[in-house]
């Protein structure tokens, strides 16, 4: 074979391990309900397509042709334990088609099924983010470890407890009836939010691990709308795709943050943010809400010709859902602009007396550009060096610095 050859085969599993590695988990832990077999037996599998497609070629439809060749590995390594009968029931499904009749309400796919077991209220929340990467996107314990800062065995009990809970819990893998959505719709959100979260807080210079789980957090939230039809889903969804619209500008060539008021609005993807547009058509939830205030920032041409007023009223929407000192810092942002630093400062300055935020380098960050624009320098630089002295990554303490050079 050509270099080319294995070069396409290469580039075809890898394309394949993006788009189907979460199917084929959730197909096989659906029929044979043992998490680490689904996982190892697609490892197989797709270890195997490198070896059988440079000598076959490359199957028309790579995600079925993976699915059975999981699903073979399973049934041999079933077969090989077998010792009771559990396990040759097990073996016995995975020989059927595994097609089983649902109910007639039932969402069929198992992506989705698997997200929402992955994110069951019985589990807790890190062990639900930690599952939910593990089994739909595949990357490993180690990657997980790493994009979260945690060492390796941590993560790894994590997963093994969430494993645990799941199976003698008999927490069912399917979807919640209608009934049950609001209260499970939720913890599904949050753990995308986080997943979408944890990359775009990475920099141009910070593991691509961790920059590589927003596109992860993106695709779950596109199968997520399209799967299922919910208002806050599409806003998530929305509001993902209106901050990575903006993911190019964040960062300057030397690693510096990059604040709103400074990005090039030229280089923000446009066909993500008409996406993210098309999305909203309301903004009722939070999620919605908050989608809603990225969408102001998105369609104006500059900062002066942002709607800010109707950013003040959106703040006040979502501080009804969601009464947080952040959203209030947020808003009080939005305030400063619309109504002009002094009206700004006022609430943030009431928000620092509360004591809501101490340790949050944007409390005194912010304060210090409201100071700024007031003339007032000598407070403004007290300011800025207090949040320098909070910043969590270089290059916010670069933004910092610079800023503290300009006064």
């Amino acid at each position: 074979m050509t270099r080319e050859s294995s070069d396409d085969v290469e580039a075809a599993v890898a394309r394949a391990f993006a788009t189907e590695w979460g199917q084929v988990v959730a197909t096989l832990i659906r029929i044979t309900g043992d998490w680490d077999l689904a996982e190892d037996s697609a490892a197989d599998a797709f270890a195997t397509a490198l070896e059988r497609w440079r000598r076959d070629g490359i199957p028309r439809s790579p995600g079925a042709w993976l699915t059975t060749t999981a699903r073979n590995r399973a049934t041999d390594r079933i077969r090989r334990e077998a010792t009771g009968n559990a396990k040759l029931r097990q073996a016995a499904l995975l020989a059927r088609d595994g097609d089983e009749p649902a109910e007639p309400d039932e969402v069929q796919d198992d992506r989705l099924r698997l997200i929402f077991t992955c994110c069951h209220p019985a589990l807790p929340f890190q062990g639900r983010v930690a599952l939910t990467l593990r089994t739909l996107t595949g990357l490993t314990t180690a990657e997980i470890a790493r994009a979260f800062l945690v060492p390796e065995p941590t993560m790894y009990q994590r997963l093994t407890r969430a494993k645990k809970k799941i199976r003698e819990a008999a927490i069912p893998y399917r979807v919640p009836p209608s009934h049950l959505l609001p209260e499970r719709l939720p913890a599904v959100l949050a753990v995308l939010y986080l997943l979408f979260n944890e990359g775009y807080a990475a920099t141009a210079g910070a593991d691509l691990i961790r920059q590589n789980l927003s596109a992860e957090a993106i695709r779950l939230g596109r199968l997520l709308v399209e799967l299922l039809a919910e208002p806050e889903a599409r806003g998530l969804l929305a509001l993902m795709l209106l901050h990575d619209a903006r993911r190019a500008t964040r960062v300057g060539a030397d690693g510096e943050f990059v604040p709103l008021d400074r990005q090039d609005r030229t280089r923000w993807d446009q066909a993500a943010i008409a996406e993210g547009l098309r999305l909203l058509p309301s903004a009722q939830g939070p999620y919605q809400l908050q989608a809603a205030i990225a969408a102001c920032h998105a369609v104006a041409t500059s900062v002066e010709q942002t709607d800010w007023a109707r950013i003040v009223a959106l703040y006040d929407a979502l501080l009804v859902h969601a009464p947080s000192p952040v959203v209030r810092l947020n808003r009080a942002v939005a305030v400063a602009m619309a109504d002009g630093p002094a009206a700004g400062l006022a609430l943030v300055d009431e928000l620092a007396a509360s004591g809501d935020l101490a340790g949050y380098h944007l409390l005194p960050a912010t304060r210090a550009d409201l100071l700024r624009r007031m003339g007032d320098s000598e407070r403004a630089a007290e300011a800025y060096r207090e949040a320098f002295t909070l910043a969590a990554t270089d290059a916010e303490r670069t933004y910092l610095r610079a800023r503290l050079d300009e006064l």
